[in-house]
C-alpha cells in the first residue's frame, strides 16, 4: 500500500442536513486545529435526508467555511465523489447520474462550484456503473486529471478485478489511474455472506488488500466506528454483526482500551491505522474529531495486533 502515514479522514455526510451549518464549521475547525488533512464528502450527500431529495448540501457547507475562512483551502485536501447524485428528486436509484463522460465531467464541475474550488485533491468514483463501458469511465477521470480539476482519482465500492482492469486500461489511454480505494471496513465483520442492509455498500475483502500492497494504492475505510456502535448503548451494532467473532473481538477491545487508558473508539481507529488504512469519521460534535483525532497517538503493539487476529 502507500508509504505516507495512515490519516484520520474527517467525513462530512451529515454536513448541511443532519449536522446544521454553525456545527458543521465548528466541527471543521476543530479538525483543522487539531491536525486533521483530509475533508471526504460526495456529491450526492444528503439527498436521503434533504426535503429536496437531491444532495449538495455537504458541498455547499465545506464551501461556506471555505469562504469564511481565508485560507483554509491551503490548510486542507477535499475529496468528493460522483456517480450516486439523484438527477430527479426523490428518484433513486433511477435517475443517479451514474458513471458516464458527460455525468463525470457535469457531477465534477458542480462540485466544484457547490464549493468555491478549482480542483479537489482526490475524485472518487462512488460505486460501479456497468451500464458504462469501464474504458470510457477510465478515459473521463484521466482526463479531469490532465486538466488539473483533479489532482487523483480513486474507485469507491468497487470489486478488486474491476479497479486492476480499470488500471490496465488507464495505462493503455496513457492516462491517470485509480490510485486509492474506499470500502467500508472495521475491527468487527458481518457474518459471511450476509447481505448488508446499506444499500451500495461494499466491504473491504483480502483480495483489496492484497491489490492495494501490491500497486501501491491508498485504502480509506468508511463506516470505520460502525455509527457509534463500539461506545454508546443506544447504537448496537446491526444484527448482521450477531456472531460469536464479534463476541470475540469486543472483549479483547475492552481489554486494550483498558490497558492503554483510552477509548474503545480510538482503540479500533488506531487498529485501521496501524494496518495502514485511512479510516474516515462521521462526527456530529466538536468533542467527537476531537477524541477521534487522539486515535494518532494510540500505539498498538504486536501483541495487541495478535490478540485481535486470533480473536477475529
Amino acid at each position: 500500500m502507500k508509504t505516507t502515514d495512515p490519516q484520520i479522514v474527517l467525513g462530512t455526510m451529515d454536513f448541511g442536513t443532519r449536522v446544521d451549518p454553525e456545527r458543521a464549521f465548528a466541527i471543521l475547525d476543530a479538525f483543522v486545529a487539531g491536525g486533521g488533512v483530509w475533508l471526504d464528502t460526495a456529491n450526492c450527500y444528503s439527498f436521503w435526508a434533504d426535503p429536496s431529495g437531491i444532495g449538495g448540501a455537504s458541498e455547499r457547507v465545506i464551501g461556506a467555511w471555505l469562504r469564511a475562512r481565508p485560507g483554509a483551502r491551503d490548510s486542507v485536501r477535499i475529496a468528493t465523489k460522483v456517480r450516486q447524485n439523484p438527477l430527479v428528486a426523490h428518484s433513486w436509484p433511477e435517475s443517479a447520474e451514474g458513471l458516464s463522460a458527460l455525468a463525470v465531467r457535469a457531477g465534477t464541475e458542480e462540485s466544484l462550484g457547490r464549493m468555491g474550488v478549482d480542483h479537489v485533491d482526490l475524485l472518487w468514483a462512488h460505486a460501479e456503473d456497468r451500464c458504462v463501458p469501464l474504458e470510457e469511465t477510465v478515459g473521463v477521470f484521466g482526463e479531469l486529471v490532465a486538466k488539473g480539476v483533479a489532482l487523483r482519482v480513486g474507485a469507491a465500492n468497487h470489486a478488486a478485478w474491476r479497479v486492476e482492469r480499470a488500471r490496465s486500461l488507464a495505462r493503455e489511454q496513457r492516462v491517470e489511474p485509480w490510485t486509492a480505494l474506499q470500502l467500508r471496513h472495521s475491527l468487527v465483520q458481518p457474518r459471511p455472506l450476509t447481505p448488508l442492509a446499506e444499500a451500495g455498500h461494499r466491504m473491504l475483502a483480502s483480495e483489496d488488500l492484497d491489490l492495494a500492497r501490491s500497486e501501491g494504492l491508498a485504502v480509506w475505510s468508511y463506516s470505520s466506528l460502525i455509527w457509534g456502535s463500539y461506545e454508546r448503548a443506544d447504537k448496537p451494532l446491526p444484527q448482521t454483526y450477531d456472531h460469536s467473532g464479534t463476541t470475540r473481538v469486543l472483549a479483547v477491545l475492552e481489554e486494550v482500551a483498558r490497558e492503554l487508558s483510552v477509548t474503545r473508539n480510538q482503540v479500533v481507529l488506531a487498529w485501521l491505522m496501524r494496518l495502514g488504512i485511512d479510516p474516515i469519521v462521521g462526527v456530529s460534535q466538536v468533542t467527537q474529531i476531537e477524541q477521534a483525532l487522539e486515535a494518532r497517538r494510540v500505539r498498538l503493539s504486536d501483541d495487541h495486533m495478535a490478540r485481535f487476529a486470533e480473536a477475529r
